[in-house]
């Protein structure tokens, strides 16, 4: 008869060594407006993230304030570098890191930047190359840092770039952690002096002598096979010139490099390699089918996109590649409107870059403000606002903790993915772009307009959805590759079972035999659907055409190599399995801990699964669960071996852990289905504190929305009390399982039943686990403290003082764009909406 062990939840240390807790918690984009900072200001905004549980910061000087044009301070002046040396030194005293951009707002560019350096853009007319400075400057740049954008091909411009900073920098005794580079926006830039010399030079034939083929939209073989080798050229002098000396650069004096790679025309894996903190950016709302969590109606889905955890995996894909412990990302960026963003909107959307792989969260983000301005304070045009005038400053600290906690264990532990799926980059230059430059711009918004629609795209989602665990890798990339006797391949602290090729036309001589390689060392090589036909290369094409053809019937040939359609068979042949979870509408990561023990992050990001029973596919005797988060959730284990499963119960918008134990279980729970009581009563209402006064209280049958209360309520931001009594029967005394079901909750709950504290509930779902010996037949006294949003405060304050907005450049605009103007909005719903209910078993 087979056992069932049953295990009740508890918060355990997995057995993995925390880091440095300065890496551990998250970090914060810091914009300094025009650089007008001073002193005293820095260091109490540096105590307010030490309070909140930030790790770090990143300081990015842009443009200025109105009326503030003599206070701000010259970008790499000695006065400036001595506030920064100041940051630096004292954030050491409290453990707050800091980063810093090489230059001011982005992309790299400024005042010593001459014309000949500056990026440059060539098109054909009449078959006749034109070429012209693109003309565009740094954007948002802060006072000294103005001037054109760099060419990122040209040889020696990143090196003339950094002198300045050379000389900054030097004999300094504080220095930032890091030095950072923003995603690639050198729009329209495409040549540089010598491009013409280096094609020929790499490519061996003269590009001037095949202009037309650049513009052919016949799908001419020849033609397709010079715009490959034109985006190659690209591609390679991207990273020689630009990415890889700027990080020489960097190392050469003492700090590491975060890189965003994305929206570059280069191979994005092989950038983001070049960088000890691959970067990536979740820019957006995911629109996630999770009840409650909500999107903000004027988001422009054909504006901006919506962030994908394919696109984040290209930059956790080469950190794990190449043996990076940190992969960070910029995070929250107009996740809604300017004093709309809420906790529970920003939970699922770290949780999906933690599936994704990264581990080193970095908010988008906070702007430096002096202390005696009036609210709000100093902002930066993009949301979302982290900083101590947000209005979720005082729950701040829970999700940093909830972070924490998360990337204490994702960094201390390994990746543990199955496949390595190759990027084939050649098929998407074999097509004509769209994008400024007429080159092909991989960046991170609009995924589908190089992604999603490929074969590769396709295959990659198909793997992710099905609940396969893989990284991408790259040409360069496959000859780093080392293979065991047992055919197991490894690169950095990953290891893999296969390599899948995706369905493609086009591929180097080069990668070819580097497949050729692995397969005859005892690689397993799966080719979807079929090998490549075409090489790439138009110099003596039918040469190496003849070549490659016979490369690729040797390779067809050997035993460990497939070819088909049938990729789920191939896979489970080779004990390649999907993990049973992501089916069931979950996402997840696995990894390994220190001791090679199995490490699940799994998250709740659809409305499909509430619990059930799941095999994992890891070994290991049973799984103990931190949950991290609010909530309470009862595992089981069954089984053992390969028919181990556990028994999880996750709501949507919730998050754990799972790990592999050696311990017997600890407690039987109930699997008795949850039964539900409803908390009805007179509510005692009471507004406690807020903006712009406080209105009058009241008393509430039913919950609903405070705004529709007289006394201005619709324009109240803050907090306010609801307070009722309530008895309960005696089944519900007797239940071994208690949670209090807050319903909707607009924004976050601090919870006290009967003077117990249960704690503040900050994510959806909002449920709050009641302790034993709390609750009572009779006179149950239930106290809920919600705070609520800012936007209903700032209608008000935008049609009596809009003066806060002073900033220059672009001042300040809403999600659309367009000026920020807060006095037409409708108020948000605040307070407790409920319903407010008891969850027993």
């Amino acid at each position: 008869m087979r056992k069932l062990l049953f295990i009740l939840i508890v918060f355990v240390s997995l057995n993995v060594q925390a880091q440095p807790t300065s890496t551990a918690k998250p970090w914060t984009y810091w914009w300094w407006m025009g650089s007008t900072v001073t002193k005293p200001d820095i260091k109490t905004q540096l105590q307010f993230f030490k309070n909140s549980g930030v790790g770090g910061v990143h300081i990015i000087p842009i443009y200025g304030v109105k009326g503030k044009e003599k206070q701000a301070i010259s970008f790499l002046s000695a006065e400036w570098i001595d506030v920064m040396q100041f940051t630096v030194k004292e954030g050491k005293k409290l453990g707050i890191g800091v980063d810093l951009t090489t230059g001011t707002g982005w992309p790299f560019g400024g005042p010593n930047v001459s014309a000949e350096m500056a990026a440059k853009n060539m098109s054909v007319v009449n078959d006749r190359m034109e070429v012209k400075p693109t003309g565009q400057k740094v954007k948002r740049a802060a006072p000294g840092g103005e001037g054109y954008v760099l060419d990122p091909f040209h040889a020696d411009a990143m090196t003339q770039y950094l002198t300045r900073f050379e000389a900054a920098f030097r004999n300094l005794n504080a220095l930032p952690r890091s030095m950072y580079m923003d995603s690639y926006e050198a729009y329209g830039a495409n040549w540089t002096n010598d491009f013409a010399d280096q094609f020929e030079k790499r490519r061996k034939y003269a590009l001037a002598q095949h202009l037309p083929a650049l513009s052919d939209s016949t799908h001419n073989v020849d033609s397709t096979l010079i715009r490959i080798d034109y985006h190659q050229t690209l591609a390679e002098l991207l990273l020689e010139r630009y990415a890889e000396p700027w990080t020489k650069w960097s190392r050469e004096h003492r700090f590491i490099t975060r890189y965003q790679a994305h929206g570059s025309p280069g191979n994005l894996l092989d950038l983001y390699a070049a960088a000890d903190i691959p970067e990536t950016e979740s820019f957006g709302t995911s629109r996630f089918d999770i009840p409650g969590v909500r999107i903000d109606p004027d988001y422009s889905i054909d504006q901006f996109g919506t962030p994908n955890p394919l696109a984040m995996k290209f930059a956790s894909s080469a950190a794990n590649f190449n043996g990076k412990k940190l992969v960070s990302s910029e995070t929250g960026t107009w996740l809604a409107n300017h004093f709309k963003v809420s906790l529970s909107q920003l939970k699922p959307q770290i949780d999906e870059l933690f599936a994704a792989g990264i581990n080193h969260i970095f908010y988008h983000g906070t702007t430096y403000s002096p202390q005696n301005e009036a609210y709000p304070g100093w902002l930066f045009y993009a949301s979302t606002n982290f900083g101590p005038t947000s209005h979720f400053a005082r729950e701040f600290p829970l999700l940093n903790q909830y972070i924490e906690k998360c990337q204490n264990i994702l960094q201390t532990t390994k990746p543990d993915n199955d496949l390595l799926v190759y990027f084939p980059i050649h098929d998407l230059w074999a097509t004509k772009s769209k994008s400024s430059g007429d080159v092909h711009l991989l960046e991170v918004h609009h995924v589908d307009r190089w992604l999603l629609g490929s074969p590769f795209g396709k295959l990659s989602e198909k793997l992710l959805k099905e609940g396969y665990s893989f990284d991408f890798v790259s040409d360069l990339q496959l000859k780093q590759l080392k293979i065991s006797p047992s055919g197991t391949l490894a690169s950095g602290n990953a290891s893999y079972k296969a390599i899948v090729i995706p369905a493609s036309t086009y591929m180097p001589k080069s990668t070819l035999s580097e497949l050729h390689r692995l397969a005859e060392a005892g690689a397993k090589i799966i080719f979807e659907e079929q090998m490549p036909s075409i090489v790439t290369g138009f110099q003596d094409h039918a040469t190496q055409q003849a070549e490659f053809q016979k490369m690729s019937a040797l390779l067809a040939r050997i035993e460990n190599v497939k070819i088909g359609t049938e990729l789920n068979r191939f896979l489970s042949e080779i004990d390649i399995d999907p993990e049973e979870m992501a089916q069931k509408g979950l996402a997840y990561i696995r990894k390994k801990g220190q001791n090679g023990q199995p490490v699940y992050f799994v998250t709740n990001l659809g409305n499909t699964f509430q619990e059930g029973w799941i095999k994992l596919n890891a070994k290991g005797n049973f799984y103990k669960v931190d949950p991290i988060q609010n909530g309470r959730a009862a595992l089981a284990h069954r089984g053992s071996g390969e028919n181990a499963e556990v028994f999880l119960n996750l709501k949507p918008g919730q998050s754990c852990f799972l790990e592999a134990g050696s311990q017997p279980a600890l407690q039987i729970a109930s699997e008795k289905p949850a039964q539900i009581f409803d908390i009805n009563g007179n509510w005692i209402f009471t507004f406690i504190e807020g903006k712009p006064s406080v209105p009058a209280s009241a008393k509430l049958k039913t919950l609903s929305s405070w705004t529709a209360l007289p006394d201005s309520a619709e324009y109240f931001s803050g907090r306010a009390s609801y307070q009722v009594t309530f008895n309960l029967p005696a089944e519900i005394l007797k239940s071994n399982s208690l949670e209090l079901d807050l319903g909707d909750v607009r924004e976050s709950a601090r919870v006290k039943i009967n003077g117990k504290e249960l704690g503040t509930f900050w994510s959806v779902p909002f449920l709050a686990p009641i302790p034993s010996n709390v609750l009572k037949a009779k006179d149950n006294v239930l106290d809920i403290e919600v705070t609520n949003l800012s936007a209903n405060y700032m209608r008000l304050r935008d049609t009596q003082q809009p003066d806060w907005k002073k900033f220059q450049d672009i001042n300040i605009v809403d999600i659309t764009y367009k000026k920020f103007d807060a006095k037409s909005w409708e108020p948000m719903p605040s307070g407790l909406l409920g319903p407010v209910r008891l969850i027993y078993r």
